[in-house]
């Protein structure tokens, strides 16, 4: 039973002093093969909840975490020094849905090219980082979400991204068709 609550405690503590999520195999690697993990991780998040913060599973680990009812009066406005542009957005959607995926195969899916700038805004976020090269000519790098990504959007893996039906009731896509260019909608036949 004392070396139980040693586990427990030293679980704590390397949750605590973690800045990123911290994996199973990680944990387990700290606390040895003989641990019981599953049950020391259900222990501690049991007596985390209800209070401040709590033990959640993210990013593929473990971390603290502010309490959800509590996270709004802990809210802090501040100016943010530069907005993703759209561009950046839609780029981050299409490799979170699509990867890994390449830069051509972006552009296709946006039907525009991509500014050299626009990868480098969301390596520089933390949030897509090269994977390897597609095995076809030229090798080019496809392109990844990662763990920082997970854990800022509040994911514990992809599988908890939006499905395109929650994005349209969120009325996150807009559905409206693209307005006509000046010709009034008439298509060519009728002019």
């Amino acid at each position: 039973m004392k070396d139980e609550a040693r586990q427990l405690r030293l679980v704590e503590a390397l949750l605590f002093a973690a800045a990123e999520p911290l994996t199973e195999p990680a944990l387990r690697a700290r606390l040895g093969a003989e641990a019981d993990l599953p049950e020391l991780l259900r222990a501690l998040a049991a007596n985390y909840e209800g209070r401040g913060v709590n033990l959640v599973r993210l990013a593929g680990g473990w971390t603290f975490r502010t309490a959800e009812d509590l996270a709004e009066a802990l809210r802090v406005e501040r100016p943010v020094p530069r907005k993703l542009s759209r561009a950046g957005v839609e780029t981050l959607v299409i490799v979170a849905y699509h990867q890994p995926v390449t830069r051509a195969e972006i552009e296709e899916i946006r039907g525009v090219g991509l500014a050299k700038g626009t990868l480098d805004t969301l390596i520089e976020a933390g949030w897509v980082q090269p994977r390897g090269r597609r095995i076809s000519p030229g090798r080019p790098l496809l392109w990844v979400t990662t763990p920082g990504f997970l854990a800022h959007f509040g994911l514990d893996g992809l599988a908890d991204l939006p499905a395109i039906d929650e994005l349209r009731a969120a009325g996150l896509l807009d559905m409206t068709p693209p307005a006509p260019d000046g010709d009034g909608g008439r298509s060519p036949e009728a002019a």
